[in-house]
């Protein structure tokens, strides 16, 4: 689901009007009529990592919409002021407590349906002990046999798992760039 349109403008507060500016531009932007400001609506980014064990990958129960109750590897939205690598690790410790060494990038997914990208890590465990934060129900290791595909909460993370799984069966980890329409 896409995000609400800008309403006012965040420099001085009138409602903006959807036009195509008059710096060259060839997209119609909100528009502030007072100050002039052009605000840009950008693709929110989506970082985590697929944090493994042996042959067990660690998935987390969520506690928050959406879908609530449903697994997922441990990821969530970028915050400003960090890098990419950074914000897989924050979000992977917030949500599953784990201590992991973060290895090389695994995984591009484009969601233009939502305005989003994800990407994903791989990051080795350093313990099979996990202290999940508010926004999970449940830590676990899971072999593949054991993943319960049906419950996965977002598709980016199936495909990211099967790709992982895939990988691993081959020897070799590469990296995989996935459009999701």
């Amino acid at each position: 689901m896409l995000r609400a349109p800008i309403k006012h403008c965040k420099n001085c507060g009138t409602a903006v009007v959807y036009r195509v500016p008059d710096d060259g531009d060839t997209k119609d932007r909100a528009v502030c009529p007072a100050c002039h400001t052009i605000h840009y609506e950008n693709p929110l980014n989506v970082v985590g990592t697929v944090p493994y064990w042996g042959d067990k990958v660690l998935l987390c129960k969520r506690n928050i919409e959406p879908r609530f109750g449903k697994w997922t590897l441990p990821a969530g939205f970028m915050e400003m002021n960090e890098t990419v690598a950074e914000g897989a690790a924050r979000e992977t410790l917030e949500e599953s407590g784990a201590l992991f060494a973060l290895e090389g990038f695994f995984s591009l997914l484009n969601v233009p349906r939502v305005g989003q990208v994800h990407v994903f890590y791989l990051a080795r465990l350093l313990s099979d002990v996990f202290d999940p934060g508010f926004e999970t129900i449940e830590a676990r290791l899971f072999a593949e046999d054991e993943i319960p595909w049906d419950e996965i909460a977002f598709r980016t993370v199936k495909e990211t798992l099967e790709h992982y799984f895939a990988d691993r069966s081959k020897g070799h980890f590469g990296i995989h760039i996935l459009d999701i329409a």
